[in-house]
């Protein structure tokens, strides 16, 4: 009649009948295939950066551990038992660091940095700390490095290794520590350096705050010369490496101009006092 509309043709069909039918006779285009691609391709990414960081977060807590049981060197009646067990948590801490290598075998390491930095850096700063205790210096990058080197203990591991790279899987895996996670890592050391200086003071130790004073001072030289040309990080803890240095020769000059007056079980608490009062004046919590 008039005024009516005129039905097409296809309305007879079920509305979900015809979706079905366009699904069935359109193909999947090459464009929703690529981001299908894309989306496991993220999902992988995604997936490995959560496995290293869980693998730095294991390296951060075994290094402190190793830390915590090298303060006990100066006041153990035996320091070579503390040394070999530090050794042996090392050794616990760079096969976690073997398997963050094997993670990222085919891949760029610079794009898991932000990953795996932390636990580096703890590293750094815990191999540094026992290998100062053992020979009163710095050790090298490089060094370090070369620890960092490992090989399949048996074939099946090498077999059985999970990676992106189609290649034939090698039978050694490195890890370089980069100079930035380096630099961090000293720096941090510094801080349990002036931690060793007071509980020598307080074990009645008056050679080692002079010893470490003159460390100190040549690590703080180094960062300075740097200065605000190196990364922001770097830069940054450039002021707690200060302070760290501070209390150390303020230790140097209770011990040198007190030192003769004060008993030595009593020089700790007269440090301790002093190094609060450094802290209250700059502003430290």
């Amino acid at each position: 009649g008039s005024g009516g509309f005129r039905k097409r043709k296809h309305d007879n069909f079920p509305h979900g009948q015809r979706r079905e039918e366009k699904e069935n006779v359109t193909p999947p285009s090459a464009l929703m295939s690529s981001f299908k691609s894309f989306q496991l391709e993220l999902d992988t990414r995604h997936d490995k950066y959560e496995r290293l960081v869980k693998l730095s977060r294991d390296i951060t807590i075994e290094s402190k551990r190793t830390i915590f049981l090298l303060h006990r060197f100066t006041s153990a009646p035996n320091g070579e038992e503390i040394l070999s067990e530090s050794e042996v948590k090392l050794d616990a801490v760079r096969r976690k660091i073997k398997q963050v290598a094997q993670e990222l075998i085919g891949e760029d390491m610079y794009q898991f940095h932000r990953a795996i930095s932390p636990g580096l850096q703890e590293y750094v700063e815990a191999v540094s700390f026992q290998y100062f205790i053992k020979t009163r210096s710095l050790i090298s990058v490089e060094e370090i490095n070369k620890q960092l080197i490992f090989t399949a203990e048996d074939r099946e591991e090498t077999t059985n290794m999970t990676s992106n790279s189609h290649d034939k899987q090698p039978h050694t895996w490195s890890l370089k520590v980069t100079p930035v996670d380096y630099l961090l890592g000293v720096a941090d050391l510094t801080g349990e350096l002036m931690r060793l200086c007071i509980s020598s003071v307080g074990n009645g130790d008056i050679d080692t705050p002079f010893e470490l004073s003159q460390f100190l001072r040549q690590i703080y030289d180094g960062f300075t010369f740097i200065g605000n040309t190196g990364p922001y990080e770097v830069s940054k803890k450039l002021y707690t490496l200060k302070q760290s240095l501070a209390k150390v020769e303020n230790a140097c000059y209770t011990l040198k101009v007190r030192g003769s007056e004060i008993p030595k079980h009593m020089l700790a608490d007269v440090f301790s006092t002093k190094t609060e009062l450094i802290d209250q004046e700059e502003g430290l919590p």
